[in-house]
């Protein structure tokens, strides 16, 4: 049985990973032979897979900030569209990744119309929508819909796919996650030490736009609070030299690691992060965080004054819940006098904490129970048996 997944980013790379062993472990069970080829990143590498495009740093938010990623996007395309006219596989798995997967998707529907399309982890259309042509695509390119939030699977079913509600793998993930003890004696972390995570970057983007302005934020608790240590994860080993540099322009007490992503979020006090996946990671260990994010002046100029471009929220835990459950600032908003303000309020005022940790409690609830990915993978292999009956 040959299985194709397509995703990009790092967050689709660790998604993808986790799709990738627990499909593995379904064709065990089975006793089938099964090759996972794809579009991805090292942890799919990790977890089994051969990686024909490495997607991982291939990324961005914004319309200026896609630009330097239109040819190699085009690339990986073209070599996936080569393996799956030349290989036909069994099934087609599209995870997230709006744009390079709609084009992917499109050619499968035009060229291999009898080929399964199981799209997991929709793009957050159902979020941000700027044209209902995209949703309209996302709904022919797939035969089946897995989505990981409840909000999203009522919108893609009323828009006509066939859709069923898995929860979010991120359940999943943290069952392996330390506890807060365990974490900080791994890392060192004395009792009276506070420790603040800082995830800064999974995008190159973001290294330029958000970064300055959370290291400065972090400069100044640092200076009034003198028992703080700072930890950042390195989510690309291509940014690890700009991040030391920046560490050491900033004056910062930080230690940057790499693979202790876990430990790092689960021995913190409080986290100062952008806008992704680690939110809801940060979410699921019950650490109160600042999410922060901006692009580059002028997609902000367009997306408000051109596109008319505006969204409820956009970190995952207040989406999941549509109400404000950690602090969000965006664009002009994410300043570091802001930044500071709110987390030394969630630091200092229980209250405020305990706030934080009860939206955590009721949005845990809309995510699912735990055998999320193995629920997805499931549901893809009896995709691939009633495409092969038939």
């Amino acid at each position: 049985m040959k299985i194709f997944i397509s995703t990009g980013e790092v967050s689709g790379d660790l998604q993808g990973a986790l799709l990738v062993a627990a499909l593995k472990r379904h064709a065990v069970a089975a006793g089938l032979e099964l090759e996972i080829t794809g579009l991805g990143g090292p942890r799919m590498a990790e977890a089994g897979a051969t990686i024909l495009g490495d997607t991982a740093g291939i990324g961005s938010m914004g319309l200026i900030e896609s630009v330097p990623y239109i040819w190699p996007t085009i690339k990986v395309q073209q070599k996936a569209k080569q393996y799956l006219k030349n290989f036909s596989p069994d099934a087609v798995v599209l995870i997230d990744y709006l744009t390079p997967n709609l084009g992917i998707g499109s050619y499968i529907r035009r060229c291999l119309p009898d080929l399964p399309v199981v799209w997991y982890i929709a793009p957050q259309e159902w979020v941000w929508s700027i044209s209902p042509r995209n949703t309209d695509l996302i709904v022919n390119i797939c035969d089946k819909l897995l989505a990981i939030f409840p909000e999203e699977a009522c919108y893609y079913q009323k828009k006509g796919a066939e859709v069923s509600w898995v929860g979010h793998p991120l359940v999943d993930r943290m069952q392996s996650a330390p506890s807060r003890e365990v974490a900080r004696k791994t890392l060192g972390i004395e009792p009276e030490q506070v420790s603040i995570a800082l995830i800064p970057a999974s995008r190159h983007q973001e290294l330029k736009y958000l970064m300055p302005v959370i290291f400065e934020a972090a400069q100044i608790i640092q200076a009034k609070l003198s028992e703080v240590h700072f930890w950042i994860p390195l989510a690309n080993k291509a940014f690890r030299s700009k991040i030391e540099q920046a560490i050491e322009n900033y004056g910062l007490r930080a230690t940057l690691l790499e693979n202790q992503t876990l430990e790092i979020l689960a021995a913190a006090d409080l986290a100062i992060a952008k806008s992704g996946t680690v939110n809801l990671e940060l979410a699921l260990l019950d650490v109160p965080q600042v999410v922060a994010y901006r692009v580059s002046p002028i997609t902000a100029i367009i997306a408000r004054h051109v596109l008319k471009f505006s969204i409820p929220f956009m970190s995952p835990p207040n989406l999941v819940q549509m109400k404000p459950i950690v602090p969000e600032l965006l664009q002009d908003e994410a300043t570091a006098e802001n930044i500071v303000n709110h987390a030394l309020e969630l630091l200092q005022n229980a209250d405020r904490r305990q706030q934080t940790l009860a939206g955590y409690r009721e949005m845990r609830e809309s995510l699912g129970d735990v055998g999320v990915c193995d629920r997805a993978a499931a549901e893809i292999m009896k995709n691939v048996k009633l495409n092969t009956a038939n």
